[in-house]
């Protein structure tokens, strides 16, 4: 499901919510902050509502967060769809027994974990992050949950870089991918 299912209305002011902040982290780089689109009641209840949109009536066991906008959306698209909550966090930070994968960044390499029962085999988890731009990070974390027994049934982002590929990547692993707006660039 891509951003040209969405109202050009929405899409708009979706688009419009959101702040780009030139030469972060590093020189070249336009950083979307999805923190504007959240202050702003109106557009992140209708983010949330349409990515919640498919999945309404169907049967969706969990959702999985991403640390750490995830967090958020995550949380409210799970209680939109009366679903637990997953947090997927980076290596330290969970207090139970829990189960970890490498992934590379640009830079190196990272790890995220998960709590080993955070999902009952066979559970249905939609994965969720603010932003999809290389994959790394996603396909790290759709791995760790069918590791785990989850059954993905799709991941959701509100932007999409589409130039540097990551929701193909996903879509390569049979994993339907929603996403709600497009950014050029990286």
């Amino acid at each position: 499901m891509d951003p040209s299912t969405l109202d050009p209305r929405t899409r708009s002011a979706l688009k419009d919510a959101i702040r780009t902040i030139p030469d972060y982290p590093k020189p070249g780089i336009l950083f979307r902050d999805i923190t504007t689109l959240l202050g702003d009641a109106r557009a992140f209840r209708r983010a949330v509502d349409e990515l919640v949109h498919p999945f309404a009536g169907g049967r969706i066991d969990q959702v999985a967060g991403i640390e750490a906008r995830g967090f958020i959306l995550g949380g409210a698209i799970a209680h939109q769809l009366s679903s637990g909550f997953v947090p997927i966090r980076k290596k330290g930070k969970l207090p139970h027994t829990t189960v970890s994968i490498a992934y590379a960044l640009e830079y190196g390499t990272d790890e995220m974990e998960i709590h080993s029962d955070a999902v009952k085999p066979g559970d249905r988890v939609i994965l969720v992050d603010d932003l999809i731009a290389t994959g790394g990070t996603a396909t790290a974390a759709v791995e760790l949950l069918r590791r785990i027994g989850a059954e993905v049934v799709a991941a959701c982002f509100v932007i999409d870089l589409p130039e540097l590929g990551g929701a193909d990547r996903l879509r390569a692993l049979d994993l339907p991918v929603r996403t709600l707006i497009e950014f050029e660039g990286h």
